[in-house]
């Protein structure tokens, strides 16, 4: 098993200049950095940050793409019946399926973490579907109390259906 990383040793608000310091020069100037922590009485050679610094900007980069994968799902479903959370589930279900087949990853897995989250995401559709059904029934009820009560004020049939439509978000 190799050595800890002496960055991973850092006191937190160290470790956070050095963080903002890598996202401030685009990752890079490591022997500017190192001779900061030096001055700082922390000995950590260039490679080390180099090391440390990539694997952040591959952890950074994975981040934004989701996030930005998350926000162009909410545009693309921009609705009340939990379409975006769907998506962003299956999402998230296609990515710890990834790293459950990727065999060649070196990175051992933690199968109880990802059991866990597995089972989360499956509570969440069960929640998820449940809500659903609660306001596609709300809705429905919705339509036929003003169904009721345009008829009883003299509307026609075609003024019913086309508020019914709307109520129900299946207007064109």
């Amino acid at each position: 098993m190799p050595p800890r990383s002496k960055v991973a040793g850092l006191p937190a608000n160290v470790k956070e200049w050095l963080d903002q310091s890598l996202l401030e020069s685009n990752f890079s100037g490591y022997e500017a950095l190192s001779a900061e922590l030096e001055s700082r009485g922390y000995s950590i050679g260039k490679s080390a940050l180099h090391r440390y610094g990539s694997e952040f900007e591959v952890r950074l980069a994975a981040l934004r793409m989701s996030s930005e994968q998350a926000q162009a799902v909410v545009r693309a479903a921009p609705d009340d019946e939990g379409a975006v959370n769907e998506a962003l589930m299956r999402l998230i279900q296609e990515r710890l399926f990834k790293v459950l087949m990727d065999e060649a990853s070196d990175k051992p897995i933690d199968l109880s973490k990802m059991a866990k989250a597995i089972a989360e995401l499956g509570r969440a559709s069960v929640v998820q579907k449940k809500w659903q059904a609660e306001v596609r029934e709300k809705a429905m009820a919705a339509a036929a109390r003003v169904e009721k009560i345009a008829k009883k004020g003299g509307l026609n049939q075609e003024t019913v259906d086309q508020i019914r439509r709307e109520i129900l978000g299946m207007a064109a």
